[in-house]
């Protein structure tokens, strides 16, 4: 990713500020909003509008999509920009609050080009690379069905298939009359007949819907006068006959804002995912245009209802936990300091800008009961290098080996560096710290035991 001087120096600020935690923040190296997620057997994919390349003030600048994914719901995977609408597509420049699907091995993107119509991108992974096989918007204002609806914001699709097969695409915003859903034929790319009208009190925008014991539950942010909640309507049916239920949650805090949010299960947990703008505010800038994502678990009660999200700034569980003896990518990580992602030659991002004390922290990394004697990371340096002290707990835990990093031949000439480790068993939280003279000290790829 390229970021402008201005993202920079605001990155800067967010090295020198307090180190940031999950699960608010997730993903705390960026700037990011409007989280959907996408499940699969084994990991969860969350698709982001992204804050990186808005500016601190003035508006929003949204041209690309980021993903993040996780297969224990602590560490978290950046896997980068997915797709950009203006190299992309010839019509759309923005990629607003985007939803993806899967079906029948393809994975389908879904995103606003603002609030001005709503278009559909394919990909063979949930990565991508996605491509514009339309060639136009899937949903504009004059598509059937849309119209009439007044100061109509056509935006934050969210795609659903049923238990039967059918899909459907909800969307819309500004006006409790504004809500519509249409049905999707079964490529995904072709609506299945005119787009219909839905009614929810005090809808805003974020349209969300998630079946669970046979009812449907749409859930939607409300109007500001409203307080911004994120409330929810329930019914037997996917399209008509909802009734209001109550609140999901409350304004997130440390937001004071727009709130976006989404619910999902992932191997029988529920949880509730949703920004808010602590990363900004650690970092001493303006928090209007700058978002971030945060996580959180919640319940069912008996009757069907959904008991309020408690919101937490460390409440969600690890689903198992983290096998070192497996190449770790160095962009999964549950907190840092002062880290960046960038692209890798060798493919996928790598950490970058790694600079003396910065730091990421991986939970619940399962050593077992044998004790782990070696520690590899794969580096790329141009300067005169560095070290890696691993260390378990914290980055002033106990070290348990340092890893010397030297000069690679250039920014992007990788090689394999090695050191000998002991006190590694059992499962532990592991801390890489990075250390050496002033400026950038090198990239890291990725990372293993043995």
């Amino acid at each position: 990713m390229k970021h402008t001087k201005l993202l920079h120096s605001v990155l800067v600020l967010m090295t020198c500020s307090t180190p940031l935690w999950a699960d608010y923040p997730i993903a705390s190296h960026r700037y990011l909003a409007d989280p959907t997620p996408l499940v699969t057997k084994d990991r969860v994919y969350i698709y982001c509008s992204n804050d990186d390349e808005s500016p601190v003030e003035g508006s929003y600048n949204i041209p690309n999509i980021i993903c993040v994914s996780t297969s224990d719901m602590k560490n978290w995977t950046d896997h980068g920009s997915v797709f950009r609408a203006s190299e992309e597509t010839k019509w759309a420049k923005k990629t607003w609050a985007p939803a993806a699907i899967e079906r029948d091995g393809k994975f389908f993107l879904y995103f606003g080009n603002g609030g001005a119509n709503i278009g559909v991108v394919v990909g063979d992974s949930p990565i991508g690379p996605f491509k514009d096989v339309l060639g136009k918007p899937l949903i504009e204002h004059g598509t059937k069905g849309v119209q009439p609806a007044k100061d109509m914001w056509l935006f934050d699709p969210a795609v659903f298939i049923d238990d039967d097969g059918q899909a459907y695409i909800y969307f819309g915003g500004n006006g409790d009359d504004n809500v519509r859903v249409a049905k999707l034929k079964k490529d995904m790319i072709t609506l299945d007949g005119e787009v219909m009208k839905m009614t929810a009190p005090n809808f805003f925008e974020a349209a969300w819907l998630n079946k669970y014991k046979g009812v449907y539950y749409f859930s939607y942010s409300t109007t500001p006068k409203a307080g911004m909640r994120f409330d929810y309507m329930t019914s037997d049916k996917p399209t008509s006959g909802f009734t209001y239920r109550g609140v999901v949650s409350d304004q997130p805090p440390i937001n004071n804002n727009n709130h976006h949010a989404a619910q999902f299960e992932f191997k029988g947990h529920w949880y509730h995912v949703y920004h808010n703008r602590i990363v900004a505010k650690e970092a001493g800038i303006p928090t209007g245009f700058r978002r971030n994502l945060a996580l959180d678990e919640f319940e069912y009660e008996a009757d069907g209802s959904i008991k309020k999200v408690r919101f937490t700034n460390n409440g969600v569980k690890q689903l198992g936990g983290l096998n070192p003896y497996a190449r770790v990518e160095g962009e999964t990580f549950y907190a840092q300091k002062g880290v960046k992602t960038d692209l890798c030659e060798e493919g996928g991002l790598c950490l970058t800008d790694l600079q003396n004390s910065d730091w990421v922290k991986i939970i619940g990394v399962d050593f077992g009961s044998r004790s782990a004697g070696k520690f590899s990371a794969r580096a790329a340096c141009g300067t005169a290098g560095g070290k890696i002290e691993v260390r378990i707990d914290g980055p002033q835990g106990k070290l348990l080996g340092t890893c010397e990093i030297g000069e690679t031949g250039g920014a992007q000439k990788w090689k394999t560096f090695s050191c000998g480790i002991s006190g590694a068993s059992g499962k532990r939280d592991l801390c890489l710290v990075f250390k050496g003279g002033d400026g950038v000290l090198f990239k890291l790829d990725c990372w293993k035991f043995e």
